[in-house]
């Protein structure tokens, strides 16, 4: 994806309000990485003097240790602002800085004997500090917030220790969830690049089920924080995915068997995916499918939430395939062009007899018309007529006529005694009622009723001798050069 466009697709998938709602344990680094985005991204952009030294006014503190420093949500800045970037992204930006879930042995949310009362903007009065927590979050990522980012650490930035963070962690995590909002988990470490920090980051991640990137909250630059943006676009809801097939494939029926088959690989595994970082697992799984040698992403709007896959599929099966439907051996792509030339050959020759052949079908009776190269032209003669001369131009081409001929043919089996011949009728008659088609099945004297009947018809179209046809020919040519008049026929 190229850098320009991750801040127009987020505006895109925002409708043009990047509300993010920062979230997670206490002392993990929230408002940190809420003070270097706003330092970063937002201030240098707000054109506006006095809202860019308000905004800067309104950002949260941070410091290292136990002790908790957010204790109420913060709205950041208190009204959204209106920033355009370079690329020409415009949208409206506002930070949302959580009370953060309390872990054993962070400093400042009991007071005296009792859990530390704080304010919030739900309340009208004070609630105790694990409370605000647990509201607070649910408020401000369900109302307020258009995409999530649960913070946490590796317990490198304080004096806490790791695994004081993973009953909190796990419980934000979940509740983000169940919301269904889109979020990344940021692993706040002093060493972000550091393999401990890289397996904890992967372990997360297949834990949750959630991408993990590990960062440095409090060194981040515009590159890091692109980065982040661009994997929470990943987690933003799927809308569309076109799957892009062969065309061959596409043109079979829709009952054949290796169609049916590909379609339903698309549509298992589309049923499967929800957001966008699922379509490289959609494209994985398309790829188990034997007939599919190899599925490639080939476009991803991560603005609109649009994917492309690209399918290729098995060269062999589509010469199994064109075997199969010509009844032809097309093993290669040689036998392919091979076939391909006979029959434009065929076709040709067809296209020459096409319109006399529907004469035939529609009429009895069709006429090849002859064409420019047949003609055949002799030499002028000079004539003379009543005292005129003239020229003689003579030419004669061959003309080819078809006629439909009914062909009656009929069987007579004799069978026996008259009660075998009724009983054979009625047996006959028996399968043309349940069955037109099934009484040429039928079975007479070793051959079916078919056999016989084709027998008898070709028998008698052969019975035409060689002489006649020829007589049948010249008459023909006769009515056409000479016109028909006193045409007399004698059929003994």
């Amino acid at each position: 994806m190229e850098e320009r466009s991750i801040y127009q697709d987020i505006a895109k998938r925002t409708d043009g309000n990047i509300y993010i709602g920062v979230v997670g344990p206490v002392r993990t680094g929230k408002s940190t990485f809420i003070k270097r985005f706003m330092d970063t991204i937002v201030l240098p952009n707000i054109e506006n003097e006095d809202k860019r030294k308000r905004a800067n006014d309104e950002l949260p503190q941070s410091a290292a240790g136990r002790t908790i420093m957010t204790t109420e949500p913060k709205f950041i800045p208190e009204e959204a602002v209106e920033i355009e970037l370079s690329d020409n992204a415009v949208f409206r930006v506002r930070m949302i800085d959580c009370v953060g879930y309390i872990v054993d042995s962070a400093l400042g949310y009991i007071e005296g004997d009792s859990p530390r009362m704080v304010k919030t903007p739900w309340y009208d009065e004070e609630i105790p500090f694990n409370t605000a927590a647990e509201v607070g979050t649910r408020k401000v990522i369900t109302d307020h917030s258009t995409i999530g980012l649960v913070i946490t650490t590796d317990g490198s930035i304080s004096d806490i220790p790791r695994s004081d963070y993973v009953e909190s962690e796990t419980r934000v995590i979940n509740e983000l969830k169940e919301i269904n909002k889109p979020f990344i988990i940021l692993l706040n470490s002093v060493e972000p690049k550091a393999k401990s920090t890289v397996a904890l980051a992967e372990e997360l991640s297949r834990k949750h089920q959630v991408p993990v990137i590990p960062v440095s909250c409090v060194d981040l630059d515009e590159n890091e924080i692109k980065r982040i943006l661009v994997q929470v676009l990943f987690e933003f809801p799927i809308k569309e995915i076109k799957v892009n097939i062969p065309g061959w494939m596409v043109a079979l029926e829709s009952d054949n068997q290796y169609k049916r088959d590909i379609f339903t690989t698309i549509k298992t595994t589309a049923e499967k995916i929800t957001k966008i970082r699922e379509i490289q697992y959609a494209a994985a799984e398309m790829e188990k499918n034997p007939l599919i040698t190899n599925t490639n992403i080939s476009s991803l709007d991560l603005g609109i939430g649009r994917g492309s896959i690209n399918i290729t599929i098995d060269s062999g099966l589509f010469f199994k395939t064109m075997s199969e439907k010509t009844g032809m051996d097309i093993p290669d792509e040689k036998s392919l062009l091979d076939c391909v030339c006979k029959l434009c050959a065929k076709q040709r020759e067809f296209d020459k007899i096409a319109q006399a052949y529907k004469q035939v079908q529609d009429t009895g009776y069709g006429i090849v018309m002859p064409t420019m190269e047949e003609l055949t032209l002799e030499e002028p003669q000079i004539i003379k007529q009543s005292g005129k001369y003239g020229i003689r131009l003579k030419a004669s081409a061959p003309s080819i006529h078809m006629m439909k001929i009914h062909t009656n043919a009929e069987v007579t089996p004799i069978v026996g005694s008259e009660q075998q011949s009724e009983e054979l009728v009625s047996y006959m008659l028996k399968e043309f009622e349940e069955n037109p088609v099934k009484i040429w099945e039928s079975n007479i004297f070793g051959k079916s009723v078919h056999e016989l009947v084709n027998e008898g018809l070709h028998n008698k179209l052969y019975r035409m001798p060689e002489d006649a046809r020829m007589k049948v020919a010249q008459t023909i040519e006769k009515i056409i050069n000479d016109g028909c008049n006193g045409l007399l026929c004698i059929i003994l």
